[in-house]
């Protein structure tokens, strides 16, 4: 007999207690069912985001999406009863062998599957973690959860603008007043490393958009609810553009993923005075560089908030628009 085991949850984030029940149902079956509900009220970590996890880490799990389950809980009879219901009728066509899960619900809907209940770290000894404390500070809890989880925890913050537009000042200064990590941009230190002629290959341009990617990916296990980065690749795709007058593939397509890759973008004015330099092209290129820019952003239809004024006025509003973001108060007043 082919023996099948399900566990269920909101995984608002999956933490390690989730997946120590997960894997003590692989361990003990042929085939694994997980079933993730929609939670809304509890997490802006939309139910795809969630599932991804699961597969991402359990590939031989099947998992299935509870986009209409019931929201209410309890232990009332009629509160049971909806649950074990909408279950039967999701899971319709799968014989469940043994149910999974560390709560009160293991015992109906277990009977109601006609499975075998099988409690997990009830008291959570094992791993003694809970959504709930997640929630309530992430980076507190943060080993309890697999990096590609906590990743998606974060609040990516990009900071754009042509040079001299205080993006990587900003950026610094906001981490710093949020106590989080902040990513310098990379382009930047790989320029002064490798340009010849004040050049850079299309080849190199492409290293610039993975490095500061890859540099993102370190730093974010290091951020306290928002990692705050200095330039992206549409901004590298720019100048290649500028450049090259095209595009390595690579860059293209870091470029089309800054859309989903970072949930507040800010473009900073050039309205503070312009520091030149020696790796600076002057105060017309950055006129010119910034209608670019913007004009990017515009067209891959990428929301994004003005910033313009000292430092002061721009931190205020940084803060200003996170807090409206944000379900729970960050910075004190």
């Amino acid at each position: 007999m082919i023996n099948t085991g399900l566990t269920l949850g909101k995984f608002a984030p999956l933490h390690r207690g989730h997946q120590f029940v997960i894997e003590r149902a692989i361990a003990e079956n042929d085939n694994v069912v997980v079933i993730i509900y929609n939670a809304p009220e509890v997490t802006r970590i939309d139910l795809e985001t969630r599932a991804g996890w699961i597969r991402s880490l359990y590939p031989d799990v099947e998992v299935l999406l509870a986009r209409d389950g019931p929201t209410v809980v309890g232990k009332a009879p009629e509160i049971t009863q909806l649950h074990d219901s909408y279950l039967q009728r999701l899971l319709t066509g799968r014989r469940i062998t043994r149910f999974y899960s560390s709560e009160f619900y293991g015992e109906h809907v277990s009977r109601a599957l006609g499975a075998i209940d099988c409690r997990v770290d009830e008291v959570r000894k094992r791993v003694p973690i809970s959504g709930t404390a997640i929630r309530s500070d992430p980076f507190r809890y943060r080993d309890y959860m697999n990096p590609l989880v906590y990743r998606d925890l974060v609040t990516k913050v990009v900071f754009l603008g042509a040079p001299s537009t205080g993006k990587t000042t900003l950026a610094r200064h906001m981490a710093d007043q949020l106590s989080t990590a902040w990513v310098p941009e990379y382009g930047r230190e790989f320029w002064e490393k490798n340009h010849i002629d004040r050049r850079l290959s299309l080849t190199q341009l492409a290293e610039i958009a993975m490095g500061h990617c890859e540099k993102e990916d370190q730093l974010v296990q290091d951020a306290n609810r928002f990692l705050f980065v200095d330039t992206d690749a549409t901004t590298t795709y720019q100048f290649s553009l500028h450049y090259h007058g095209r595009v390595h593939p690579i860059v293209a397509e870091m470029a089309a993923q800054c859309h989903e890759r970072y949930q507040v973008c800010f473009l900073c004015e050039t309205d503070i005075p312009y520091e030149d330099s020696w790796d600076r092209s002057g105060e017309v290129h950055r006129a010119f560089f910034q209608q670019q820019i913007e004009a990017d952003l515009v067209a891959r239809g990428i929301e994004f908030t003005r910033l313009s004024g000292d430092l002061k006025t721009r931190t205020e509003l940084v803060v200003k628009t996170l807090k409206a973001i944000e379900h729970e108060p960050f910075y004190a007043d």
